[in-house]
């Protein structure tokens, strides 16, 4: 054990483990891992350095790496996080309480959750914010979740199918282990199909309807009256919105949603390889006592003093096991601040600017790539706000463009088949950029 000094497990403990395992050695201990993904020699860890040759260590390293201009999206997007949101993240007043049991040591924490409930409610028009979840795609399942437990009987939901598809199949998987039949409603040239979501409506055994604002392919939808028609079957009206695009949408309480989820990563996480991001989720209160997770409330102290306090928490360790709505714990914390820290720097007018410069950004792409008559917008009709679905033009294929792109430094989308890709535009890209992609596009070689 000496090879591992900042391990408190003595030798006798090592043994007394073992003992309680049944086994002989550590060798035994892990005798069921195949002895191909066993470990037989020491981590290639270097000798110690200095604080100075670290940092030159980590920066070599870091230049192995391909910066490259990022045009995707399908959930995710590439935008600025200001340097002063890092800067207040890690202030001792925020990250000093995990999580927020005692009140009177945790005001930081329990202030910054309310003050994120409250920007998401003001971004989706809804009455309740949770205190945030893992992730866009969980939160949506447990929405699915919601409407379930509050149909009681019914237990047949109904997914778009323009919407993200990576959301779609973790809604799959939750509904398969809580016993809920989910059925999609086809698409209609870009769209959900209106027609066929009223006649499956019909059956009047739904529980809920999840659509995707904007959807998959960037496109924001009609859902006038879509509330109404769910409604009146006593059926849940779900959305699944980027949370970045809400700033200059229509907001989903006014279309008439119960409940509004997705993810938060749009409001300026960076990507990091995928994580970690924040999951919202925001309903009415007439569902506030459905809701999974923590809700953070302000009151009064004995003083008059404004303080906060952890008004709901609809969780197993709380209430009784057969009573909790879900098993999220610790939720993203972290990100729910970071998220709180972006909108109140970002504001309404930025949010707005932001929007209209990945608009302005695509429709420029867009013209300059249909120009090259080797791309084209597949839905040039539909109204979309900074990400859209492409056709690519035979003979070029979806990983012909990749690949020529890649190699000059430009993550050219998302491939969705063969023939179509998802390209996305923020603030993040130049017109330098948008014309260096058309030039690439341009000029591959068939």
């Amino acid at each position: 054990m000496s090879d591992h000094r900042y391990f408190p497990h003595t030798p006798e403990d090592v043994s007394d483990m073992l003992k309680a395992c049944g086994a002989v050695s550590l060798d035994d201990l892990y005798s069921d891992v195949p002895e191909d993904l066993r470990l037989r020699n020491p981590y290639a860890l270097p000798a110690e350095m200095s604080e100075k040759e670290l940092r030159d260590y980590f920066d070599k390293l870091g230049d192995k790496n391909r910066r490259m201009v990022c045009f995707a999206g399908g959930g995710y997007y590439d935008h600025y996080t200001p340097a002063v949101v890092d800067a207040i993240l890690s202030r001792s007043e925020f990250l000093t309480a995990y999580t927020p049991y005692q009140p009177e040591i945790s005001q930081g924490t329990l202030q910054y959750i309310f003050e994120y409930q409250s920007m998401m409610c003001a971004l989706t028009g809804m009455e309740i914010s949770n205190a945030s979840m893992y992730d866009g795609a969980t939160a949506t399942a447990e929405a699915m979740i919601m409407a379930v437990n509050s149909a009681r009987k019914k237990r047949r939901v109904l997914v778009s199918a323009t919407l993200n598809p990576a959301v779609a199949e973790v809604i799959s998987t939750y509904a398969r282990y809580h016993n809920v039949a989910v059925e999609v409603i086809p698409e209609h040239e870009g769209v959900t199909d209106r027609a066929e979501f009223e006649a499956m409506m019909g059956a009047g055994d739904i529980a809920g309807v999840i659509v995707g604002y904007p959807n998959y392919y960037g496109i924001v939808e009609p859902y006038d009256g879509w509330a109404d028609v769910c409604h009146a079957s006593k059926a849940l009206f779900i959305m699944n919105c980027q949370a970045s695009t809400l700033g200059v949408l229509r907001a989903p309480a006014s279309l008439g949603a119960d409940i509004v989820c997705g993810d938060a990563q749009s409001l300026g996480m960076p990507l990091n390889y995928g994580g970690p991001y924040l999951g919202y989720m925001c309903t009415t209160k007439a569902l506030m006592r459905k809701l999974p997770g923590r809700i953070v409330g302000a009151t009064t102290d004995r003083n008059g003093q404004r303080v906060f306090v952890l008004t709901l928490q609809a969780r197993e360790q709380h209430i009784r096991r057969e009573k909790a709505t879900s098993n999220i714990c610790s939720n993203q914390g972290l990100m729910a601040l970071h998220t709180a820290v972006y909108l109140s720097l970002v504001g309404a007018k930025g949010l707005k600017e932001i929007n209209d410069l990945g608009y302005g950004g695509l429709r420029y792409l867009a013209d300059g790539l249909t120009a090259t008559g080797r791309m084209h917008l597949k839905y040039p009709e539909r109204p979309f706000i900074n990400e859209a679905l492409f056709v690519v033009d035979d003979p070029l294929t979806t990983d012909m463009v990749l690949k020529a792109t890649a190699a000059e430094g430009i993550l050219a989308g998302v491939k969705v088949d063969e023939n179509e890709i998802l390209v996305a535009v923020t603030e993040m890209q130049t017109k330098a950029d948008m014309d260096r992609y058309v030039s690439i596009i341009k000029n591959i070689e068939l």
